[in-house]
């Protein structure tokens, strides 16, 4: 095994604590393999040790994310996000298929999809708007977690008023899906783009609301007044 991959573990079980172990699974349906090291730490330590590793080429840098992200663990999936969104200047073209392989193999909960599509998807999306329909094309799949990825890299980008006409683009394409994770992701995305957009994606929930699942209409709606949130609720 990599004696990088290796000092990463040994560092990552160092700093779990009984606490943390007690209360991770809590916060998942799905039965989750995890060390119990708080968020913070996770960050630090993928920090500390990519300092060691930032001269090597992108492409080994990327092979280590992935042996991270076979393990299952939570925090190793965390320290291979930040070491993939480290190197968001370098990235490619290709680099979409990279994200999406790791996606459709590794990915196994929304803590895992959600950090890396936030930050390292939605920067290559933005770097290459041009990748905007591939992302969309996500939607289509039989995996839960590449149809929440469609949704959940425009995050940061909605937050900050972008994309809308894609953000309702790709929440069409998952409005009636069965799944409560892509509700809640596609949910998330709309509450986001309403911080700058509230009177569109306030006119997009009343259109779409008597199809839209309840558990997506909440999250859509949530940063909203409690007038609008009652016209919204209202059947």
């Amino acid at each position: 095994m990599n004696t990088l991959i290796t000092q990463v573990r040994k560092e990552l079980k160092q700093n779990s604590d009984a606490k943390t172990r007690e209360s991770f699974q809590r916060f998942f349906k799905e039965e989750v393999k995890f060390h119990g090291t708080k968020s913070a730490a996770v960050s630090k330590i993928a920090r500390e040790n990519f300092k060691k590793i930032k001269d090597n080429n992108k492409e080994q840098i990327f092979a280590w994310c992935e042996e991270l992200l076979q393990s299952g663990y939570c925090e190793e999936a965390w320290v291979a996000a930040n070491w993939a969104y480290s190197l968001r200047k370098k990235y490619t073209p290709g680099d979409f298929a990279v994200f999406e392989n790791w996606i459709d193999k590794y990915i196994d909960n929304w803590a895992e999809c959600d950090t890396l599509c936030n930050h390292s998807l939605g920067a290559f999306i933005e770097m290459y708007p041009e990748y905007l329909e591939k992302l969309k094309n996500l939607t289509r799949s039989r995996n839960r977690w590449m149809k929440r990825a469609a949704a959940v890299s425009l995050i940061v980008r909605a937050r900050a008023g972008k994309y809308l006409e894609d953000v309702f683009e790709i929440v069409d394409r998952l409005l009636t899906d069965t799944d409560y994770m892509v509700q809640k992701g596609y949910g998330w995305l709309l509450k986001e783009a309403s911080k700058q957009n509230q009177q569109q994606v306030f006119a997009y929930v009343m259109k779409n609301k008597d199809v839209m699942p309840r558990t997506a209409l909440r999250y859509a709606i949530e940063k909203m007044s409690k007038d609008l949130r009652q016209q919204a609720m209202a059947k």
